[in-house]
């Protein structure tokens, strides 16, 4: 949850006011009651009344609310959002990679591309990873670094309380920059993708209510935090980027850290696109799809695309925004809600029928506002 997108919370408070605070918890609760409830489509109950998990992907949760219209329809629909969205998200990583290459050594002759190449050749040893044990550690890694840059942001923050003043928050929004600040408050959350795989590789899968609970809840404070004390520091100058704002002589600091977390962060949506590509090939009886050179194979295209796509994408901010605004609604709050009311609409009570509809509603017009919103920006 503590992603690129927190160093954004700052700008997006700008926009949204008292109201982006309050964007903050709702976001949380929301993001943390999908994740509750697709976990919960995984699981049915036997004779005994007791739960027994029978899916083990989103794949298999869409296949059987989509079973009747296609057996099939509903799998590929949500592995081909699933494959778009971690893609776009590797590519962001490559890009954001030789931006901050480029910022961080400005005398040195060489162009943003050559610094994504650059950078691309420190992750060729992703086509090796073969589990997820391997990503969690580079993940924890990952987490620790970002610590780091929310320390360092905090703590200049913290110099600077003398020119703190409530005056800054603004009480009247414009209704275009208020979607922004929504957009990037609600997908600063989103995990749907990766959860059905965490649940099932967790040593105690009866923990993971708890876990989404607790990593929300401080999520939430966490970000919080950072984007009242940023926002207070720097007021109407606060930049889309908050490390912008700082001084010279952290900034590049700042910047090899980002560095550090962006190749840190992209074994995570590699390692689960590939893992769903290789599992829809290999679904047939074809062994030759199955070796561990096939395996190879798959993750090395993959590694190659993402590089291809970052350095001849033009306008790659508008068009993240625009997949974000189709893939990342879609689901976190499109489809897990539609599938719970699909797989468990007898047993769900009034209330949480309720719940649902207001989710997908929500969800459904985050995704028309930005996709509005990235085409006018396009155009």
């Amino acid at each position: 949850f503590q992603g690129i997108f927190v160093l954004g919370l700052p700008y997006a408070l700008l926009h949204s006011g008292y109201s982006g605070l309050f964007l903050i918890i709702l976001a949380a609760a929301l993001c943390c009651y999908t994740g509750k409830i697709l976990i919960a489509c995984l699981y049915e109950e036997n004779e005994d009344g007791q739960l027994i998990r029978v899916r083990d992907t989103y794949e298999d949760i869409a296949n059987a609310s989509c079973k009747k219209l296609s057996p099939k329809l509903g799998g590929i629909v949500v592995n081909v959002t699933q494959v778009m969205e971690l893609i776009m998200t590797c590519i962001l990583y490559l890009v954001v990679s030789g931006n901050l290459l480029s910022h961080s050594f400005p005398y040195v002759p060489v162009t943003e591309k050559t610094w994504s190449v650059i950078a691309f050749v420190t992750l060729l040893p992703c086509v090796f990873i073969k589990t997820l044990k391997i990503v969690s550690k580079l993940s924890q890694l990952c987490s620790l670094v970002h610590f780091i840059i929310i320390l360092v942001v905090m703590t200049y923050c913290l110099t600077q309380i003398h020119q703190w003043s409530w005056a800054k928050f603004r009480l009247s929004i414009e209704f275009e920059d208020f979607l922004v600040s929504v957009g990037v408050i609600i997908f600063s959350y989103t995990s749907q993708i990766f959860l059905p795989t965490l649940e099932g590789n967790m040593k105690n899968p009866g923990e993971f209510r708890c876990m989404l609970n607790w990593t929300h809840f401080f999520a939430c404070v966490l970000k919080t935090t950072f984007a009242l004390t940023a926002f207070l520091t720097w007021g109407e100058e606060t930049k889309e980027v908050i490390t912008d704002n700082l001084p010279s002589f952290l900034q590049t600091l700042v910047n090899l850290c980002l560095l550090t977390k962006a190749l840190l962060s992209y074994p995570l949506p590699f390692f689960a696109a590939t893992e769903i590509v290789c599992a829809c090939i290999s679904r047939g009886n074809h062994s030759n799809y199955r070796s561990p050179l096939f395996s190879l194979g798959v993750r090395g295209s993959f590694l190659l695309l993402t590089l291809l796509m970052a350095m001849f994408i033009p306008h790659f901010a508008l068009l993240m925004g625009l997949t974000g605004s189709v893939t990342g609604a879609a689901m976190t709050f499109l489809l897990p809600s539609l599938f719970h009311l699909k797989l468990k609409y007898k047993k769900l009570s009034f209330l949480e029928k309720c719940a649902d509809i207001s989710v997908f509603i929500l969800g459904f017009l985050c995704s028309i506002a930005g996709i509005v919103c990235s085409i006018k920006g396009l155009l």
